[in-house]
This record gives C-alpha cells, sequence and structure tokens, in this order.
C-alpha cells in the first residue's frame, strides 16, 4: 500500500475560549449552519416569484422556526445516536448521555427532530407544514457541509483503508492511510445537494409543496448511502451483514420516502391544475 501523499492537517478542537469556557469546532459547525440556514431561509421567504400562490412563512416567524428546528435537531441527533449506533453503552454510562460536546449526533435522528420541530411550527403560525418542510430541506445542506469538516477537523468519522494518492493518516485511526470520508460527505451532502437543490427552486420547486423535502430526502440518501462505502463503519456496528452499515440501513427508507413525496407533490400539484367538469 502507498504512503499517504497528503499530510493531516492536525487542528486543536478547541477554536477559542470565552474566558474558562471552550469553543469547539463541533459547536460552532452546528451554531454556524444554523444561523446561516436561517439567513439563507429568510432570503427565500422573501422571493415572491419563487412561490406563486402558494402560502408561506414571513421572514419574521423564522426567528422561530430557528429555534424549533434547532431543539430538534440537537435532541433528535443525540437521541438517534444513543438509539441507533450505541445504545448498549449509554445503557451501562447514562450519564454520558448528556456530554455532547464530545460528539456522538445522528443525522437520520436530527432530521425526525427538526421534522417535529417544523410540524409544531406549522400548526402555530398556520402554515403548511410541506411548505415549511421545504424551505427547511433546502437550507440543511449549508449545516451538513459545515458538520462534515467539523467531521474531519476532530477527526472522527475516517475512512476505509485505501491507496489513493489524496489517502491521509488520521490520528487515532492506526498507521495506515485512509479516504478523507468526512471531505467526500461535505461534497456530496453539503456543496452537490445545495446546488441541486437551489436549482430545482428556481425553477418553481416551492410551487409544488413537499417536492423539495422529496428530492432532499432522495438525494441526501443516496449522497449517504455512495459516502458509506469509503467510510469506516462504527466500531462498536461495524459490518451488519453483506458489507452493509448502519447508515446505508437507515438511508434506504429514506430515498424510498422521499420518492413517495416526490410522486405527492406531483400529482397534488396535477389534481390542482385539473379543470373541474
Amino acid at each position: 500500500m502507498l504512503l499517504a501523499l497528503i499530510a493531516y492537517p492536525r487542528f486543536n478542537p478547541v477554536f477559542f475560549h470565552i474566558g474558562p469556557l471552550p469553543v469547539r469546532w463541533y459547536a460552532l459547525a452546528y451554531v454556524t449552519g444554523l444561523v446561516l440556514g436561517w439567513l439563507y431561509a429568510r432570503w427565500l421567504v422573501q422571493r415572491d416569484n419563487l412561490w406563486g400562490l402558494i402560502k408561506r412563512p414571513d421572514a419574521v416567524s423564522l426567528d422561530d422556526l430557528l429555534v424549533y428546528v434547532a431543539f430538534g435537531v440537537v435532541l433528535g441527533g443525540r437521541i438517534g445516536y444513543i438509539l441507533f449506533y450505541n445504545l448498549p453503552y449509554y445503557l451501562q454510562h447514562p450519564l454520558d448521555m448528556l456530554e455532547v460536546w464530545h460528539g456522538g449526533m445522528a443525522f437520520h435522528g436530527g432530521m425526525l427532530g427538526a421534522a417535529l420541530g417544523v410540524w409544531l411550527f406549522s400548526r402555530k403560525y398556520k402554515v403548511g407544514a410541506w411548505s415549511v418542510a421545504d424551505i427547511c430541506a433546502t437550507v440543511v445542506p449549508v449545516g451538513l457541509f459545515l458538520g462534515r469538516i467539523a467531521n474531519f477537523i476532530k477527526p472522527e468519522l475516517w475512512g476505509r483503508p485505501t491507496d489513493v494518492p489524496w489517502a491521509m493518516v488520521f490520528p487515532g485511526a492506526g498507521p495506515l492511510p485512509r479516504h478523507p470520508s468526512q471531505l467526500y460527505e461535505a461534497g456530496l451532502e453539503g456543496i452537490l445537494l445545495f446546488i441541486l437543490l437551489h436549482i430545482a427552486v428556481r425553477r418553481g420547486a416551492y410551487k409544488r409543496p413537499g417536492l423539495v423535502t422529496g428530492l432532499f430526502a432522495i438525494g441526501y440518501g443516496l449522497a449517504r448511502i455512495t459516502s458509506e462505502f469509503f467510510r469506516e463503519p462504527d466500531p462498536q456496528l461495524g459490518f451488519l451483514f453483506g458489507g452493509a452499515t448502519m447508515g446505508m440501513l437507515l438511508s434506504i427508507p429514506l430515498v424510498l420516502a422521499g420518492i413517495g413525496i416526490v410522486i405527492m407533490a406531483l400529482r397534488k400539484r396535477r389534481a390542482a391544475q385539473a379543470p373541474v367538469a
């Protein structure tokens, strides 16, 4: 096997201190992702041409949406990681469930928590839940990109051993060069998915409530499944069967749900446009 040709740039996991309190890259990625997503969402809801006659939340109400979704992402992400990835450990060490600064967040759990936040927000403001979900789906890749960069900086969730020229030897991962799979995920789940959803929105996807949500579910699921072929499985789980990982298994129903949501959104639009006899 070839030696890694790119040296891993070692980072201090603490970005800066506020007095005695450390501000870590991991936490900073979540906060920055939420704030940038909120700013992007405000820009989106103020573009009348993107929405047509579809009712959407106003820019001021998005302040509340940020809070709803932030709590949903953090609680759902942590609970999802505990249940899907490391339940036996946390049953033996229940106090460690609160130590989120050590990492351990599951996207699929965070997505379910965010969905609950979207539903509660839509009920409060009398706005269609699918339209609110479409806004969130459009901005989520911003947070995904920053989160994967934070995984790379930590470092954690590194790739499988390889001899590709851009392989890296990650601290704590042994002597073998590995795929920088965190960067693959940042590119697929973050940059590529952001561009594709932005194009869909500019072409009128918000006028079909649920369409962007479905496209996001399909896009993220496929990106995650692809990345899992290069990513080392979680050590406490390993490969489940036939080379499958937990990330793959959780993403398959997400892709199927996304296909169903897209079909629903397109059929609903056609029904609304059909002439009344």
